[in-house]
């Protein structure tokens, strides 16, 4: 659990990152944001990695929604699936300045355990949505011409696409909106 500050330190490192991107993000520049000094910062995280790897696990936890989805009891995969849609979508519709930071995995490729956060939070939700879809195809719900791992990359790289399109273009569009014709695509394209 974090302290009050902590998550002070958190939120103004992901406004910092959203408007500034990842090289904006320094210690001098997130004390002088938030109005404490550098070595304040230091006494509640150890380096700005710790910082971000803290940022990747609250992501992860409050996206455990996923796991939610998978213990919707009879619902149809195709269902299941787009209830994690319209949940990742209200994520980032009540906080947009995490889209700089969940889907800029380039920024973690130099800390080894910044990329070992990001590839676990990946494949974790990448396997959940290849076991919607494959359960949808054992049960008939979902086109088996297409294997289930090609799928879940279709799924999940238009979701990608949208979101991070709909962020460089400055928000214009409602998302919430947008993210529903394309589930409504989706469910045309993957549906038996």
């Amino acid at each position: 659990m974090l302290t009050e500050r902590q998550e002070e330190i958190i939120n103004t490192s992901i406004e910092i990152i959203a408007r500034k991107g990842i090289q904006g993000l320094t210690i001098k520049n997130l004390s002088k944001e938030i109005g404490i000094s550098e070595p304040a910062i230091y006494r509640h995280f150890e380096s700005k990695t710790d910082i971000l790897l803290t940022i990747l696990k609250n992501f992860q936890e409050v996206s455990s929604f996923m796991d939610e989805a998978m213990r919707l009891g009879n619902e149809s995969a195709l269902n299941k699936i787009e209830f994690m849609f319209s949940k990742i979508i209200e994520i980032f519709t009540i906080q947009p300045s995490h889209i700089s930071v969940i889907f800029s995995e380039e920024i973690f490729k130099n800390e080894k355990i910044l990329k070992e956060k990001i590839v676990e939070i990946m494949n974790s939700k990448q396997r959940t949505i290849e076991e919607l879809l494959a359960e949808g195809q054992h049960k008939g719900e979902i086109r088996d011409d297409i294997d289930f791992k090609t799928q879940a990359l279709i799924v999940i790289g238009s979701l990608r696409f949208l979101v991070k399109q709909w962020d460089l273009k400055s928000q214009n569009e409602n998302l919430n909106e947008e993210g529903q014709k394309l589930i409504e695509g989706l469910k045309l394209i993957l549906a038996r």
